[in-house]
């Protein structure tokens, strides 16, 4: 038995930036406001998996892809000698090429949707052009990008467990170890040796991913992450629309209700909610028309969808009532809302600061913190 060195510093980099690279994906997903931040992150996924492509195709021994080993002939092989200390396999065993493979497809997949996602359903990224009236059913391109993502998780834990079950039937062969070491104890030596090319292939691969994340951290507007939808001063667009609502309450947009629920409003101001906000005939046709002309019907925005969809034909006029607020709305303590900066569920502006001019950003909503 030798000591071999199997994995390269170039490998054990980007297995290293890789995981890394994933749980931070994983955790900027679990808050709206850092949606910006997880989109970055996963292009910074995909500038691994460029390089993971290539190094499979010309890197060292046991990192290339005709290296691995597939088929049901060597499947049966490894799982009738598998209690035995000594194994041919010095790079992956054929589980875990498969499990290797499909970890690389199924991530690649998954950055690829969610990228598809942020610009169809946000407007946002690369694919903000394709935020269209085309595609009505915006959240099936959100589940399919759940769905690759929950399925990496399945693969990432095949992952380890094939990790541990080998670290525990083959133990002297050092495989948990070489991930941080590059060496395994094999029966010859099949030590690798990076070439010129490959060590400035992957030397020009980490300074383009470091200074990617250098980029995005100073240009966090950048092509990426920017939104197709620009704010919208509304006293350009219509001042008596501004004069008229804006005095007494939030200027809601007009793209978070449908036609039908302005028209309800309007055609009842003098019960509205409790007050009697009547204005002048002339007045409401002009600002019912332009509420109408801009009602959720006829924006691309996914909040806007979100609202028309949850209030379909519904007698409602009211944003705090529908099904879509009360989801998303569900975790914030009531104590919140009774906070003297708030003072109630229908002051939008007090968390969402960019909401007067027709956006509800993510990366605009406030922290929760900053009202306790």
């Amino acid at each position: 038995m030798q000591k071999s060195y199997i994995w390269s510093i170039s490998t054990r980099v980007f297995h290293a930036l890789f995981a890394l690279s994933i749980f931070i994906a994983f955790i900027s997903a679990q808050e709206k406001q850092w949606l910006n931040f997880h989109v970055i992150i996963g292009y910074s996924i995909l500038i691994l998996l460029i390089f993971r492509l290539f190094w499979g195709i010309f890197g060292p021994k046991h990192s290339l892809f005709k290296d691995l080993s597939f088929g049901k002939k060597n499947i049966k092989e490894f799982l009738n000698h598998i209690f035995e200390e000594k194994t041919k396999y010095a790079g992956h065993n054929p589980l875990a090429s498969y499990v290797i493979i499909s970890m690389l497809i199924v991530a690649f997949l998954a950055v690829i949707s969610g990228s598809l996602a942020f610009g169809i359903q946000e407007g946002k990224g690369i694919f903000s052009f394709l935020n269209t009236p085309l595609f009505k059913e915006m959240d099936l391109f959100g589940e399919i990008h759940e769905f690759f993502s929950t399925l990496f998780i399945a693969l990432i834990v095949a992952h380890i467990l094939g990790i541990f079950v080998d670290r525990l039937l083959h133990k002297k062969q050092e495989t948990l170890n070489s991930i941080i070491t590059g060496y395994k104890i094999t029966q010859e030596d099949e030590s690798i040796k990076l070439n010129i090319y490959q060590k400035i292939f992957s030397l020009v691969m980490f300074i383009f991913f470091v200074g990617f994340l250098v980029f995005n951290f100073y240009n966090p507007k950048n092509i990426l992450v920017a939104s197709k939808f620009t704010p919208i001063d509304y006293k350009v667009e219509n001042q008596l629309f501004v004069k008229e609502c804006a005095s007494c309450h939030t200027l809601y947009p007009p793209n978070l209700l449908p036609k039908k629920s302005w028209e309800l409003l309007m055609s009842d101001l003098e019960n509205h909610f409790g007050d009697d906000a009547s204005i002048p005939e002339d007045s409401n046709k002009e600002i019912l028309a332009f509420l109408v002309k801009n009602s959720a019907e006829n924006s691309t925005m996914q909040s806007s969808f979100k609202f028309l969809n949850s209030i379909k034909n519904q007698d409602i006029i009211t944003m705090t009532k529908t099904t879509f607020w009360e989801k998303t709305h569900k975790e914030i303590p009531k104590e919140i809302f009774e906070n003297s900066e708030v003072k109630s569920k229908a002051n939008c502006k007090a968390c969402h600061s960019d909401i007067e001019k027709g956006l509800i950003e993510n990366e605009n909503i406030k922290n929760l913190s900053t009202f306790k």
